[in-house]
């Protein structure tokens, strides 16, 4: 370092502190949670159409079920059901196939020749005497079946002969007629054994029995129903028999009651029809009863249903096409997938990380060159992005860097030269006093002045620049009319431009100029410095003009109508010029024109910076023009004061 002491480097930052670390690990959550909510959203989405396609299948599939148990509950073999599969299929757009329990072919909706291998899994087990309660619950065609199980159209022994169903029928006919008569809307029910019974529309039976209308031939069962119910009522005593228990009497709806007081028989009128459900238990010994009463029904009706079968209900043409779930290799399927996704972004992340932090790994290496003591340390721009402008800034502020430490570095030698040479001057004439070789005469004590002089100028315009740097410049403003602040600094100059053979006037055509607020002493400073500096590099024969008008408002030069915004003071001088190479470093410190440092031909080189930080501390701007050969102009633009 310029200093001379060493810095260590820095060691590197830890990943989790790093830019680097930072974008990878936003990038690594914004992928999870992106794959999380896109699985979240796909699984509920796909679960919900799902379920939506396993509704309309299940109802389907209820439909196919109900009409197949149907049609078992009434043949005791299944021989002639292809017809019923087949239409089945043709409805549904499904196939549908029937098996035995082991699997021979009953039915099958599908060619032979193209029908793929049934599932190891049957869809359900078409079983009259043991109804499936979930596809039962499903139709929509009949009520669910009865609390035994047995599905209501299995009647077997209790099927009505023809007459019966006859005399049962004309018998409900006139008991809804009779109804109708009363005002009571009825109709004729007709069960699954062929007993017709009366059904109040309105859901209200017992308007019926406050009439007159004949139901006794319809309360009265019939031959077959008394001979039926008298070989289930001997099963049902059978199997409470082996159990120990006593023997019940079953009614027509099943119900049973102790052998020596039976139960009555309900009335026909009902909104439904009487089903097969048991009576409801309050002990052991009714839950015995049920159980005994379930199995003799299902031992007497074996032999009027068809046997078990296995149904098998699936895609048109083919087998059951299983649905999406969340088994273990579909969970591994979303897990591989998922793991993919994360690992691609975080992929994408590291190299997007990686060009990212290389340019600024880059400006960190040239700053801590910067830092050791290199004079200009620069960075590749690669892009024109956020990235390549920081570099592209960092390169513009190393240049200005480095102009900034050799314009100190010449300001140093500036400076030692310029206080070396009074200095020198004044040594040598005190040493040749002290030799007896000079005499201190009137004449020696006036050079030394004039040494010394010049030394405390030099020193003057050093601290007036500092003070102005470091923004503790004092002004004093007050109200200045600008003609009477030029015509004081002709007249301060007046006699060296004499001297010099130049002309210096002031231009105000007649015309009082503007008023602006201003410290007088460090205007007149600033204006002098100009003027002086005119002089100087006029020629014998030359002219320097001061001027000022007011600019903004209306005011243009020789005018004074408006008020102003801006006063303008403008210093012209028809001397040798300055060429346009060096126009730009007029107002730079210890800058002439003459490179020689002869301060016969030039000042200090600080007079011109001198004014710049004057007129900026005052709120306004200076600047040149000149033509080389012809002369140059210097113009300041200062704020008005409000009238």
């Amino acid at each position: 370092m310029p200093d001379g002491r060493t810095v260590p480097p820095r060691p590197r930052l830890p990943l989790r502190k790093s830019l680097f670390g930072r974008l990878l690990a936003v990038s690594a959550l914004v992928a999870a949670c992106s794959v999380a909510a896109t699985a979240w959203l796909a699984v509920q989405t796909t679960s919900g159409a799902i379920r939506q396609e396993q509704g309309r299948n299940l109802t389907a599939d209820a439909r196919i079920y109900d009409t197949l148990l149907g049609y078992a509950a009434r043949n005791s073999t299944w021989d002639g059901v292809g017809p019923t599969v087949r239409d089945l299929a043709r409805q549904s757009g499904r196939r549908v196939a029937l098996t035995t329990q082991d699997r021979r072919p009953l039915a099958d909706s599908a060619l032979p020749a193209s029908a793929p291998p049934l599932p190891p899994q049957a869809s359900a087990v078409v079983d009259p005497l043991s109804v499936d309660t979930v596809l039962a619950s499903e139709s929509a065609d009949r009520p669910g079946a009865a609390g035994d199980r047995v599905d209501p159209r299995a009647v077997g022994p209790f099927r009505l002969s023809a007459a019966e169903r006859e005399r049962l029928r004309q018998a409900a006919d006139r008991t809804v007629e009779c109804l109708s008569r009363a005002g009571i809307a009825s109709d004729v029910v007709v069960e699954p054994s062929g007993r017709s019974r009366i059904q109040v529309v309105g859901n209200d039976p017992e308007r019926a029995q406050g009439t007159r209308c004949e139901t006794e031939a319809l309360n009265e069962p019939t031959g077959t129903e008394t001979k039926a119910l008298g070989a289930l009522n001997r099963l049902a005593d059978a199997c409470l028999e082996r159990q120990g228990r006593s023997t019940v009497r079953l009614n027509q709806d099943l119900s049973w009651g102790p052998q020596a007081t039976p139960t009555p028989v309900p009335s026909p009128v009902a909104e439904v029809a009487p089903s097969a459900e048991p009576t409801v238990m309050s002990s052991e010994g009714d839950r015995a009863i049920a159980s005994c009463v379930g199995t003799a029904r299902r031992e007497q009706l074996g032999s009027y249903v068809a046997s078990p079968a296995l149904l098998f209900i699936g895609e048109e043409g083919g087998t059951t096409v299983p649905g999406f779930d969340l088994s273990p290799a579909n969970t591994a399927k979303i897990a591989g997938v998922a793991a993919l996704v994360l690992a691609l972004t975080v992929g994408a992340s590291v190299l997007a990380g990686a060009r990212l932090v290389r340019p600024l790994r880059a400006l960190t290496g040239a700053a801590q060159r910067m830092r050791d003591g290199e004079a200009s340390a620069s960075v590749p721009v690669t892009a024109d992005n956020e990235i390549g402008r920081l570099a592209a800034a960092f390169n513009d502020m190393s240049e200005h860097r480095a102009r900034l430490e050799e314009q100190r570095k010449a300001m140093v030698s500036d400076v030692a030269h310029e206080l070396r040479t009074p200095l020198s001057n004044i040594r040598g004439w005190l040493e040749a006093a002290q030799d007896g070789l000079a005499d201190p005469d009137p004449a020696f004590v006036s050079s030394l002045l004039e040494e010394a002089v010049q030394l405390q100028h030099i020193i003057d315009d050093l601290q007036d620049l500092a003070a102005a740097d470091a923004g503790a410049l004092r002004l004093h403003p007050e109200r200045v009319r600008i003609e009477d602040l030029l015509n004081q600094v002709a007249g301060a100059h007046q006699a060296r431009a004499e001297a010099a053979g130049v002309g210096l006037t002031v231009h105000t055509d007649g015309v009082r100029g503007p008023v602006l607020r201003a410290d007088p002493v460090r205007l007149r400073q600033a204006v002098g410095n100009l003027v002086s500096n005119a002089v100087r590099h006029t020629p014998a024969g030359g002219s320097v003009t001061l001027r000022a008008y007011g600019s903004g408002g209306g005011s243009g030069a020789g005018s004074d109508a408006g008020s102003p915004t801006h006063v303008v003071v403008e210093v012209a001088d028809t001397g040798s010029g300055i060429p346009a190479a060096d126009l730009p470093h007029v107002f730079d410190r210890f800058w002439r024109a003459e490179k020689s440092r002869s301060r016969r031909t030039g000042g200090s080189g600080l007079g011109l910076a001198i004014v710049r930080k004057l007129v900026e501390a005052h709120g306004g701007t200076v600047g040149a023009t000149s033509t080389e050969g012809e002369g140059s102009a210097f113009v300041l633009r200062l704020p008005a004061d409000a009238p």
